[in-house]
């Protein structure tokens, strides 16, 4: 019989369900492990054993009456230190936000999570206000990627994917502004969605604007629907949220008849690692194989050829306006990187942020038509596999911080279509590789039925990284 720590959340449910085990008994096994584990790790920033067990324990009673309220009930969710929690200080990886306030608010994430009965298992590490594709900052310090401790687990959402890979927690929440979901989860070999602009509430609204999506994380695709099912629906404070749908997420759908486009390179990536490039065309493959129509074709081109100068005028703008007229004495306590980002934000001109908006709209109306002839769309999910922490890029400074390496994730932001990372392989160094499968707006379904198809074909989320297992 599996270890309590392995099960993942369709097993939990089923041993809740025949009483098998217990939440208490799980929530246990897993804050053990983390006390144990999470040290080489670090992708918990905070943890408080006696709130978690608590709500452990009025899970048990439920499940004892057979009154659970979800099928996630008892079930241990982490929860990425950019989303407020009721009670937790949500301290964004910053070291000038003040912890001594009142924390008397939930993300709305987070409270469709507590109205389900779940377990609150901590908060996990990001870099300041997620604003790079790696998880450090001068509060939390350096997040590993358990496959390799020398290496990154990406970010932002980097402690939620270390702590799925390391098997100290079944399911996460994380946010995604340029691909701070599906880069870690391509990083660390596990399952991650960007849903749909607005299928999951968020609160605050982001700085960065209608870049920023928050979504699930999981160690396998129905994890991640299940996880969804949850957290999707609309929220009064987010004026973006859409209604939540009429059915469950966590389907299966044939791929027969499906017609996918294959892009190696999106049309403008240049640099892309040779193995993953690989494994992702095999990947590609064997959507034939389920019986789907691959044509290898190109999605439309910015109409700057590479979106990354009109995403980082976005992206940075957010910083700027955040914290572009703070005090020197809390610029000082900010990641150098951030405070230069800030200032750069600062600095860009109102005309200069218009037109990277309209390319912006003018790129969204292009692909949403290009999707009108394909169910879905294949690419890597980032260009590079896990490199070495402290880094924010494998190559050498080109003005682009992080974004040179992300270039499929980033387009899917300007667009807002639902784009998931699954894990397809590993290259001969053992450091996973994603495959991105994009779909059609509001079509978050179908990416996850796309995603477990594949899964059902070639599944590695059963792997556990030497020295987690």
């Amino acid at each position: 019989m599996a270890e309590l720590w392995q099960h993942n959340a369709g097993e939990l449910l089923a041993g809740y369900t025949a009483r098998a085990f217990s939440p208490v008994e799980v929530t246990k096994a897993l804050l053990d492990r983390i006390a144990r584990l999470d040290k080489s790790v670090n992708a918990f920033c905070l943890i408080d054993a006696e709130t978690s067990m608590a709500q452990a324990k009025a899970s048990e009673a439920r499940w004892m009456r057979r009154e659970n309220l979800s099928p996630l009930d008892g079930v241990p969710v982490a929860i990425k230190d950019l989303l407020l929690t009721r009670g937790w200080p949500t301290l964004r990886g910053s070291r000038a936000i003040d912890p001594k306030q009142a924390w008397n608010e939930d993300a709305p994430a987070v409270a469709r999570l507590r109205e389900a009965g779940s377990v609150l298992l901590g908060k996990t590490t990001t870099p300041e206000y997620g604003w790079k594709g790696v998880t450090d900052c001068p509060l939390t310090g350096v997040t590993r990627n358990p496959w390799d401790l020398q290496k990154t687990p990406g970010g932002s959402s980097g402690g939620s994917a270390a702590a799925l890979a390391a098997r100290l927690a079944p399911l996460a929440i994380g946010t995604d502004g340029g691909g701070s979901i599906r880069i870690p989860a391509s990083f660390s070999g596990v399952f991650g969605l960007k849903p749909t602009y607005g299928r999951v509430a968020a609160w605050p609204l982001s700085p960065f604007g209608t870049l920023a999506h928050v979504g699930p994380m999981s160690r396998d695709v129905k994890g991640a629907a299940m996880l969804l099912d949850v957290i999707a629906g609309a929220d009064a404070r987010d004026p973006h949220s859409l209604p939540p749908p009429a059915e469950s997420f966590a389907v299966e759908s044939s791929m027969r008849g499906r017609h996918i486009a294959f892009s190696p390179t999106m049309g403008f990536a240049k640099h892309i690692d040779g193995e993953g490039a690989a494994l992702v065309a095999s990947a590609a493959k064997r959507f034939e194989q389920l019986g789907a129509v691959v044509e290898q074709i190109d999605p439309p081109l910015f109409e700057s050829g590479d979106p990354k100068a009109d995403f980082k005028t976005l992206w940075w703008a957010g910083a700027g306006y955040l914290f572009g007229e703070a005090s020197a004495e809390k610029k000082a306590l900010f990641d150098p990187g951030f405070a230069r980002m800030v200032e750069e934000g600062a600095a860009i001109s109102l005309r200069r942020f218009q037109q990277a908006t309209m390319a912006r709209l003018s790129y969204a109306s292009a692909m949403r038509q290009f999707m009108e002839r394909f169910d879905y769309l294949l690419t890597p999910a980032v260009a590079v596999p896990a490199f070495d922490v402290e880094k924010i890029s494998p190559w050498p400074d080109d003005g682009f911080e992080w974004l040179s390496w992300t270039p499929f994730s980033i387009p899917f932001n300007m667009t807002q279509q639902p784009a998931a990372s699954v894990p397809i392989g590993f290259t001969r160094a053992g450091l996973p590789v994603g495959l991105q499968i994009a779909g059609r707006m509001v079509d978050d379904a179908g990416v996850l039925a796309a995603a477990l198809a594949y899964q059902n074909t070639d599944p590695h989320f059963d792997t556990v990284p030497k020295g987690f297992a």
